[in-house]
């Protein structure tokens, strides 16, 4: 993928997208303020909810290991990994090991992050989506745009379509009728469901005092999969973990307000290591790092680590809805992505990583809208200096230009002959108030907007000329 700005004029100019952002959004964020005005102590529910994740931040260490401690004894087999290549390691030597060649999985954002379907494929495994709008990205050869409904971008009749050209037991003629491109989705996984053997998941929550993993979502395939199979592998980022039962009370007060905009979620699935005779016979938990610990050392953008994926900050924020997902190129697009993603992957050597700090307006929509209170416009700042920083060598421009205006502010004559020179320019350059065009390295300025011609003269000038020596 280019660089956010690239990205994002390619996406300003589809106008189909803007449209199916634009109805998606909107009817998103209707939904969620129906269901929050219902609390009157919602404010109180997002400080429990920041408190909730800050604490678990703080004795993360501790929680992992009393996690891992009693998922064990219910009859789970842990497993650890440091970063992308370990976790898809771990996952496919379990799938091997399963004598199996194909696995069904419920939606889960952190195999998008590591990749875990070309992992799969890379080694003859092959992966099948079971969320409605993960099926349509996969059928589509298309990636993920939105964190709760993955196929954002497409609408009823682009569905339709690929359903009709990439599904092979597709009605021949299927509608674009929602309930018609349900029920084509559900004949076409049942199959799956009923004969696959491993089955790969992630987890919403993940309970340190019980060793317990939760998953809401909507359709029942989650559900299917954590139960049907023989073997489930869930990939959890550490970051999921609450510490107790009484603490997932609130989250799942804050989540599906948040996300769906419902009271709760239709399903709620909790599953705790292994039942003799019910549900699958092997259970492994992959505990992925790749890149958390390191996030977790920087005061301000440690708080990223709050999220739960709910995508309240993305259906208010006014860049996601006019750039759709695709445009952040990263599994996690939006104001939370924006700053979760140049943490994980590092900005020194990902130029799509680096501009993201600055795919946003700073409005703090996103802020206002976030269960857990995450202040993401204070870190898309904190984030943007470490940006210029990662690039900023002893001859950097950002830094040439600010010694420069140190010293032209540093002395009035300075100054007084930099405004004559500013008028100058302006008088050249400018047509009818406005400069249109900069030349140079300021060109970037003039690229997307226009900017005021500097004045003739100057205050100083000015008072010089008509008050000097006036009374008060």
């Amino acid at each position: 993928m280019p660089a956010f700005p690239e990205a994002a004029r390619t996406a300003l100019a589809d106008e189909q997208l803007q449209a199916n952002l634009r109805t998606a959004t909107t009817t998103i964020r209707a939904k969620r303020e129906a269901v929050v005005a219902e609390r009157a102590d919602w404010e109180h529910l997002r400080a429990a909810g920041a408190a909730i994740k800050d604490r678990t931040l703080r004795h993360l260490d501790r929680y992992l290991l009393r996690f891992e401690e009693q998922a064990t004894a219910a009859g789970a087999v842990v497993h650890w990994a440091r970063d992308a290549a370990e976790a898809n390691r771990i996952v496919v030597d379990l799938v091997r090991a399963a004598d199996a060649d194909e696995v069904i999985k419920v939606k889960s954002m952190v195999t998008q992050e590591i990749d875990l379907n070309a992992a799969l494929a890379a080694a003859g495994i092959t992966a099948y989506e079971t969320d409605l709008a993960e099926l349509i990205v996969q059928l589509g050869d298309d990636l993920p745009s939105h964190i709760l409904v993955p196929a954002i971008h497409r609408n009823r009749s682009q569905i339709r379509d690929i359903f009709r050209r990439e599904m092979p037991d597709a009605p021949d003629d299927l509608t674009d009728d929602p309930a018609a491109l349900a029920a084509a989705a559900r004949r076409h996984l049942r199959r799956k469901f009923l004969t696959a053997r491993v089955a790969v998941s992630g987890a919403n929550f993940a309970v340190a005092e019980s060793g317990a993993l939760v998953v809401v979502e909507s359709e029942g395939n989650g559900r299917m999969c954590l139960t049907l199979p023989e073997v489930l592998i869930s990939v959890v980022g550490i970051e999921k973990l609450v510490p107790t039962w009484a603490d997932l009370e609130v989250m799942l007060q804050l989540l599906p307000r948040s996300s769906t905009g419902e009271r709760m979620n239709p399903y709620t699935s909790t599953w705790r290591g292994v039942h003799p005779g019910d549900g699958p016979r092997e259970v492994h938990v992959v505990l992925l790092d790749n890149g958390r610990t390191d996030v977790l050392a920087d005061d301000v953008g440690r708080q990223a680590l709050r999220c739960i994926r709910c995508s309240a900050c993305l259906n208010v924020c006014p860049v996601y809805e006019r750039t759709g997902g695709h445009a952040y190129g990263s599994p996690y697009p939006g104001p939370i992505g924006a700053i979760l993603t140049p943490q994980l992957r590092g900005m020194r050597d990902d130029p799509v990583a680096a501009s993201l700090p600055y795919a946003s307006t700073l409005c703090g929509a996103c802020y206002e809208a976030c269960p857990v209170r995450i202040d993401i416009p204070a870190a898309l700042v904190h984030l943007r200096a470490r940006a210029v920083d990662a690039t900023r060598g002893p001859l950097s421009p950002e830094r040439t230009v600010m010694r420069a205006a140190a010293w032209t502010l540093a002395g009035p004559r300075r100054l007084a002959a930099a405004q004559r020179l500013a008028a100058l320019a302006g008088a050249l350059l400018g047509r009818r108030g406005r400069i249109g065009r900069l030349p140079g390295p300021l060109a970037a300025w003039t690229r997307t907007r226009d900017t005021p011609v500097p004045p003739g003269q100057s205050f100083r000038t000015w008072w010089r000329r008509n008050r000097r020596g006036t009374a008060e």
